[in-house]
């Protein structure tokens, strides 16, 4: 299969693309696959590092608001259109993939006008923008949500597959939860709340954390926290003031970034966290319960309508931004994760909206649509 995969700027957008990649690699080793997206966004570097080319073109997001620099990026999108198209027309691919983001709309225009095959994957419950704007242009849509199919008016070209994630349900042994919490100095007793807010950190979240610590509120459950690379030094530098060292905080393992997320998600009880749609997709499959702080600026204000996915089928709470604090934040955690019969009732509740070989099903209905246009 030859195929050209749109990604652009975000993981969340991105990493799916790279998983659909693989797929295909995985079922046709003789695949040929290249990307387009911009020289900006993390794709620059995701998409080399996991071992294909990056063609990039000039294509923007749009800004709900007039200025001078939103129409300049308003026609250089529109140039783009003319640059995806050169691309298509020397590289031939058989289909064109998008996992949403504005970079879709050139390249699926571009392949609109060759004829080429274009398949959408949309992670979010709440579509956006670019897969709302070619809904009718593309062959088929693929959907992590049922929410977001019902967004789109259940419209038949519309497929619930599930999101692509890296992250996978372990069947750790307690032996094996017990090697994991003793990796991160913790007691083997309490139970373990885990924390982060993606690579860059939360800073919403971190500060209820550090006032929670401080105040050592949380003398009846453990925190792993993962403050992003960029906050943890700020962290760092505020506890010192307070003679708190960061590295010695009874109940508290704080750290900048997990690198074995998958194991110390399957071992923690309870995920603190923002929604975006790789993280809720996760937390669900691996079955655990979640407060989620949805980013209160994500576009379509998307995040909370991923977290409400959950929060609908009984295995997450919300607390919104605007609302959240430390007192607010440790009762919430106190009331589930201290909750044994809570926690495990929410943690099977994650399984109502898990779908199973996802990469499977998306690979089905991109070589089903493929087949379809040859036909």
């Amino acid at each position: 299969m030859r195929a050209v995969i749109a990604a652009a700027g975000t993981g969340g957008h991105i990493n799916p693309g790279i998983a659909i990649a693989n797929k295909i690699v995985e079922k046709e080793p003789d695949s040929e696959i290249i990307f387009i997206g911009t020289n900006r966004g993390l794709e620059k570097d995701l998409v080399p590092r996991a071992g294909y080319q990056l063609l990039p073109i000039n294509a923007y997001g749009i800004k709900r608001s007039f200025s001078i620099q939103n129409l300049k990026n308003l026609y250089a999108t529109y140039k783009s259109i003319g640059e995806a198209k050169r691309i298509l027309e020397q590289f031939k691919p058989d289909i064109v993939i998008g996992t949403g983001g504005y970079i879709c709309i050139p390249t699926a225009l571009a392949a609109k006008k060759l004829n080429i095959p274009i398949v959408l994957h949309e992670s979010n419950a709440y579509p956006g923008v670019a897969v709302r704007m070619l809904k009718n242009k593309v062959n088929k849509i693929l959907v992590g949500f049922g929410d977001a199919r019902e967004r789109l008016n259940n419209q038949k070209n519309v497929i619930i597959t599930g999101n692509p994630i890296k992250i996978k349900k372990l069947d750790l042994s307690v032996e094996q939860k017990n090697k994991i919490k003793q990796g991160l100095n913790l007691s083997l007793d309490k139970p373990v709340v885990l924390a982060f807010g993606g690579s860059q950190g939360a800073q919403s979240i971190n500060r209820s954390l550090t006032e929670i610590i401080v105040n050592k509120k949380n003398k009846d459950y453990q925190l792993v926290w993962a403050t992003g690379q960029e906050q943890y030094d700020v962290i760092k530098q505020e506890l010192k003031k307070l003679n708190i060292n960061i590295e010695d905080i009874e109940n508290v393992k704080l750290i900048p970034y997990i690198y074995n997320m998958e194991e110390v998600m399957n071992a923690c009880d309870l995920v603190v966290s923002r929604s975006g749609a790789m993280t809720i997709t996760e937390v669900a499959t691996v079955g655990k319960p979640a407060i989620f702080v949805p980013y209160p600026f994500a576009t379509e204000n998307h995040q909370e309508y991923n977290a409400r996915v959950l929060q609908g089928v009984g295995a997450a709470e919300i607390i919104l931004d605007s609302e959240l604090n430390s007192e607010i934040l440790n009762n919430t955690i106190e009331n589930i994760v201290l909750n044994k019969s809570k926690l495990e009732q929410m943690g099977k509740n994650t399984q109502r909206v898990v779908n199973e070989n996802v990469e499977e099903k998306i690979y089905t209905q991109i070589k089903g649509a493929l087949l379809k246009s040859i036909a």
